[in-house]
């Protein structure tokens, strides 16, 4: 199991993880050597480009995974159509970290409702080596036909959680999973309790290929829940 967070320059995280007078650029490096993973989020705003993907491999140890969420010119402007272009511009830039790319994640806009026939056509421009994850957040989605496309193409539903409740369907879609957890119920805002926590660690099971990313940044709080979901899930 691979647990990090969503992203790693924010500044409030200066005295939480980054010591003081730590440049930004070696942010990365020292985040590497407390976390095995990360999910990178700056890559839906902007896509960098392959130099600095490849920067980033060169940044971090082996053995290290980078999660990369998919541009929202794919996502959120063409809203998945005509997908083969921007996905190949995506792969093109993401296969700079060359063995460390871990899966993509495809985050829908909350106001995309289901297209099933629209999200297979995307899947299927990924390599088929590249995993894929997908964050769907309309209700319409969650049919049987959503379901059996994630299923044929080896995509994995994203889990998502938002003060402590499942925001989607728990579906088993491929023999690896993906969760991402966005708002803890505890406080300070926006942590997550061992109680939650625990939860989610009995909800994963045994399964050892997951990857799961603490999205709660303020205050340094995906820190400290990763750091402590690390310490729950470790057998003693």
């Amino acid at each position: 199991m691979l647990i990090g967070t969503s992203g790693w320059q924010y500044s409030d995280w200066r005295d939480v993880l980054y010591p003081p007078g730590l440049p930004q650029r070696s942010w990365l490096g020292r985040y590497a050597e407390v976390f095995r993973t990360v999910e990178n989020n700056n890559a839906f705003y902007r896509l960098p480009d392959r130099r600095t993907f490849r920067q980033w491999h060169d940044a971090t140890p082996p053995g290290f995974v980078m999660a990369v969420k998919a541009s929202r010119y794919l996502t959120h402007m063409k809203r998945l159509k005509d997908p083969a272009e921007p996905v190949a511009r995506l792969m093109n830039a993401a296969d700079g970290l060359g063995p460390k790319l871990g899966p993509v994640l495809l985050q829908l806009p909350p106001t995309l409702q289901a297209d099933p026939d629209r999200l297979a056509d995307c899947l299927r421009r990924f390599p088929r080596h590249v995993r894929v994850a997908v964050e769907p957040r309309h209700p319409t989605w969650w049919t049987d036909q959503t379901r059996r496309v994630l299923e044929h193409h080896d995509a994995a539903l994203s889990w998502t959680d938002r003060l402590g409740h499942p925001q989607t369907p728990l579906w088993r879609t491929t023999d690896w999973l993906y969760l991402r957890l966005h708002e803890g119920p505890a406080q300070p805002w926006p942590d997550y309790d061992d109680t939650t926590l625990r939860t989610w660690a009995d909800t994963l099971g045994s399964t050892a290929d997951a990857y799961v990313y603490f999205n709660n940044d303020p205050g340094g709080a995906a820190v400290r829940n990763a750091l402590r979901f690390i310490e729950l899930t470790t057998p003693p």
